[in-house]
């Protein structure tokens, strides 16, 4: 695989399954040195033996203090990927504040503390990329018992433009991707815990119109282009991969 991310660092969060340690290991086989964190300090531990190229470091992205320890003591950071999130599941009549302040908390309010903690040194050397994992499930498209989760992902999308526009003339890109539903450990979960496994995968599969979940790799493809320079023209965009859920 051409190395075209040689040179380059990136940090990961919510890299210790899915998306995230996908995105993790699609950066490293491209030549980027990669900073991949979880909460799971085992999970990106196991992750970083599969590459030298991946270290590994646990963190709580709720915890600001820990948050610019981190980006503090890392080496200057060229791509950030934000991948942690929550989804709560129920309307608005099944969302209390809790749920309200943690959606909000670990989709929105942590992509924005760590961005505005890499930020800075991008600033300063003219260049970076910040590439932020929404969800089709937002401002683009509405599904039934995700109220917390669309208006926090939402979030997501107006920040990620907003950053856009603000440093585009400092070197800084900012762009998001919406997946749509994607094959992962915490759906597994999310499919156990509605009491029929086989149910609701059947009816989580049946709102894709390719008739298939997607995989993280899928989506790591595209965090590899937007990370890099092959992108340089691409900024403030949100890209579904989707298999056609917002046709």
């Amino acid at each position: 695989m051409t190395e075209t991310l040689k040179g380059k660092t990136a940090l990961v969060t919510a890299a210790g399954a899915g998306i995230g340690a996908a995105s993790a290991t699609a950066l490293a086989e491209r030549g980027a040195t990669v900073i991949a964190t979880d909460i799971d300090g085992d999970a990106v531990a196991r992750l970083a033996e599969t590459s030298d190229r991946i270290t590994a470091e646990r963190l709580d992205v709720l915890d600001a203090a820990a948050v610019q320890a981190l980006v503090d003591a890392a080496p200057p950071i060229d791509i950030l990927v934000n991948c942690a999130g929550w989804v709560h599941s129920g309307s608005i009549l099944d969302c209390d504040e809790a749920a309200w302040d943690r959606s909000f908390d670990l989709n929105a309010k942590a992509m924005y503390r760590i961005t505005k903690a890499v930020l800075p040194g991008m600033v300063e050397r003219g260049a970076g990329s910040v590439v932020n994992i929404a969800s089709v499930v937002s401002s683009l498209k509405g599904v039934p018992n995700r109220f917390a989760y669309g208006a926090s992902k939402a979030a997501i999308i107006g920040m990620t433009k907003a950053i856009a526009a603000d440093f585009v003339q400092q070197g800084i890109r900012c762009n998001a991707i919406c997946p749509g539903t994607v094959e992962s450990p915490s759906l597994k979960e999310r499919l156990a815990a509605t009491g029929d496994f086989e149910a609701a995968h059947k009816a989580f599969t049946a709102r894709q119109p390719m008739g298939r979940f997607g995989t993280p790799e899928e989506i790591a493809e595209m965090v590899a282009y937007l990370a890099g320079d092959l992108s340089a023209f691409t900024t403030g965009q949100t890209f579904a991969i989707d298999g056609g859920m917002t046709i």
